[in-house]
């Protein structure tokens, strides 16, 4: 098969403007193509296709899909490149037309920007499917043409590196326990002799004094692990890391404080920012970016049981912080406190945490952009940047003292796990709570709970977990491997 975009008419005549491939293959097939398009009916819509068969012996399905216009760019209103969305979305449902007529091979149009359609092809296939007797057809997309081959790899990297977080969150949560995930991403790392995966056990926590982990951890039958990935990517092994920290909770019960059973079942996503953090830094290895990477994932279950948290408990975290437990479903900042006081021993250029951490950031944004608690501009401004060449968005988020007030006005500990007016501005309370357990310069968190999943709004993503934001932690760990900032 093959996919060839074109862009939508400037002028009201309404004919075609193929991109180069497209008027390449038009010549081809002796102006055909060009031919039946105008017969078609009207112009193609962005996103949308029309199939033709029987034009090329070598090619003996073309779908040919809508690029919207021609010069789309960055667009300030939507905070990203509207042009490289473009690709992806387009891309990504002609190769499912594809797959759709079961051929097993698909070429693409590499659209003006390989890299992109690479994302759009690799990413809009991608399906869980392991677990079904009757899956799709497997189908294989190459870039068409061979101008853009080193743009169409690093695309076909950082879609794959996406496609690995999605499949982590999507998979069962008694296929993908703390000791397997961990045990996943040991083995997609095995290849690379410039990183170190250590797996630690819960007496290695013990002695690290992560009261508040193992506080969630001891309700479950499954043991916690203690995940971190050492990727020595820069010239110098003693170059300050970049400290990347993602919640793991591999399935969330909600504890004592039991959620509602409706739509528990997601919840197997939990370690979402786990499943980002270390998919990023899989990625990093696989394009060999010059700088030095620390992953730290704190693995373990939240499950009711008579050893599990109870709510109005106290318990101490790694840096000798009591915190009160208001609500055992709070857990993942209980995790994070003790893996945040962690990273501080590694003399971190900057920490970036990521957690499916509250239902309110869904509230606020939806499923538009993770939100970003930070402390630093610098770190703010790489990640936004970062974040409008992928597409994959961000939103900085306020720090106020006017939180923090709210998690240490305490009757019982130095701190709370939740805000003292209940659900009000939730995500900020837990994002003040985490600053507590923070004293470096560049720190950011981001809470990823509304961009955990996807249903039809990113267009390139089938329905299920989205493993976002993988690519734009890739994009941000690439733009600092450039910067010279210190």
């Amino acid at each position: 098969g093959l996919v060839l975009g074109v862009y939508s008419s400037e002028k009201d005549d309404g004919a075609a403007q193929f991109t180069s491939a497209g008027d390449a293959f038009d010549r081809l097939v002796s102006g055909k193509l060009r031919t039946l398009l105008s017969l078609c009916g009207p112009p193609l819509k962005k996103g949308k296709t029309r199939v033709f068969h029987g034009l090329h012996q070598d090619f003996p399905s073309v779908v040919v899909v809508g690029l919207g216009k021609k010069n789309a760019g960055i667009n300030e209103q939507e905070n990203w490149n509207e042009g490289k969305e473009n690709i992806r979305t387009a891309v990504a449902v002609g190769c499912r037309q594809i797959q759709d007529l079961e051929i097993p091979c698909v070429e693409v149009d590499p659209c003006g920007d390989a890299q992109a359609a690479a994302e759009g092809a690799v990413l809009g296939l991608h399906e869980y499917n392991e677990l079904k007797q009757k899956k799709k057809p497997v189908v294989t997309p190459r870039l068409h043409g061979s101008a853009e081959s080193e743009a169409w790899q690093k695309g076909v990297i950082y879609a794959e590196g996406q496609n690995l977080a999605r499949y982590l969150m999507e998979a069962p949560a008694n296929y993908i326990t703390p000791i397997k995930f961990a045990e996943h991403i040991e083995q997609k790392l095995r290849s690379f002799s410039n990183v170190k995966v250590h797996i630690r056990p819960e007496s290695w926590i013990t002695t690290q004094e992560m009261g508040a982990f193992l506080s969630v951890a001891k309700g479950s039958a499954e043991p916690p692990i203690f995940l971190e990935i050492h990727y020595s990517g820069g010239a110098n092994t003693d170059d300050s890391p970049l400290v990347f920290v993602g919640k793991g909770v591999t399935f969330d019960s909600g504890g004592i404080s039991l959620k509602p059973s409706s739509g528990m079942d997601a919840m197997r996503a939990d370690m979402g920012g786990a499943a980002t953090v270390c998919s990023a830094i899989v990625t990093a290895a696989a394009l060999n970016l010059p700088l030095n990477i620390i992953g730290l994932a704190p693995l373990c279950e939240n499950m009711p049981s008579g050893k599990a948290n109870k709510p109005g408990d106290v318990v101490r975290a790694k840096n000798g912080k009591t915190i009160q437990v208001d609500n055992t479903d709070a857990e993942g900042r209980l995790l994070l406190a003790d893996a945040l006081c962690y990273a501080h021993n590694f003399n971190a250029r900057a920490i970036v945490n990521a957690a499916t951490l509250t239902g309110a950031m869904d509230v606020a944004l939806g499923s538009a952009a993770a939100g970003v608690f930070t402390n630093s501009s610098w770190l703010w401004n790489h990640l936004y940047e970062a974040s409008i060449l992928t597409g994959d968005r961000v939103w900085r988020m306020p720090l106020f003292e006017h939180y923090t007030k709210q998690v240490t006005d305490c009757p019982l500990a130095d701190v709370s796990n939740v805000g003292k007016y209940s659900r009000a501005g939730g995500a900020c309370t837990a994002a003040a709570f985490l600053k507590e357990f923070v004293t470096a310069s560049h720190w950011a968190h981001l809470d990823i709970a509304g961009v955990m999943s996807n249903k039809d709004e990113v267009p390139y993503l089938r329905k299920g977990m989205a493993g976002r934001p993988t690519r734009t932690l890739v994009e941000f760990a690439a733009r600092l491997s450039q910067d010279s900032h210190n």
